[in-house]
């Protein structure tokens, strides 16, 4: 333009900035695949813990005509059950939280005084919060895959109780 006016559109000007929000969000999503993956771990270790401590029952049923199969879906529904109810409780809880940020965090500064975004130190003096439902459909999605694929190995290791084996010792 004429007259010495330069005109530059302001998201090319922090396109740096713009491209560390992308990272940031980029790693909080696998942050939080990272803890889903715990939660999925200890589901596993939860099942193989109530196999261990239900062989004999296990070996019951077997000598009563259940089949491996019918063993392995008993506790395959057992570990869905479980990571179902987790994953709403989650999901509802993270929800809840989000929409509610702007009333939360005040609190929480109030009740430890302290104030987490200082206006004389952040740009920004609130907790923004946007809640995306493909997002909440995503992680709510990879929680119920991932506590499905846990059940997997505890409820195979089940249906491979023998139960002369398991019941020798009862």
């Amino acid at each position: 333009l004429s007259g010495g006016v330069l005109i530059r559109d302001w998201s090319k000007q922090n396109k740096t900035w713009f491209a560390a929000v992308q990272t940031e969000k980029k790693m909080m999503f696998i942050i939080l695949m990272l803890i889903i993956a715990v939660a999925a771990f200890n589901l596993v270790s939860t099942l193989v813990m109530t196999v261990t401590e239900k062989q004999a029952d296990i070996a019951i049923l077997r000598t009563l005509g259940a089949s491996p199969g019918s063993i392995m879906k008993i506790f395959i529904i057992q570990g869905a059950v479980a990571g179902l109810l987790g994953t709403a409780v989650g999901v509802g809880l993270g929800v809840l939280i989000a929409a509610n940020i702007d009333v939360i965090v005040p609190f929480i500064e109030r009740l430890m005084g302290v104030q987490f975004l200082p206006k004389e130190v952040y740009v920004i003096s609130t907790m923004p919060s946007e809640l995306r439902w493909s997002d909440v459909a995503t992680i709510g999605g990879s929680a119920i895959v991932l506590s499905f694929l846990a059940t997997l190995y505890p409820s195979w290791s089940a249906a491979r109780v023998k139960p002369a084996e398991a019941l020798r010792y009862e």
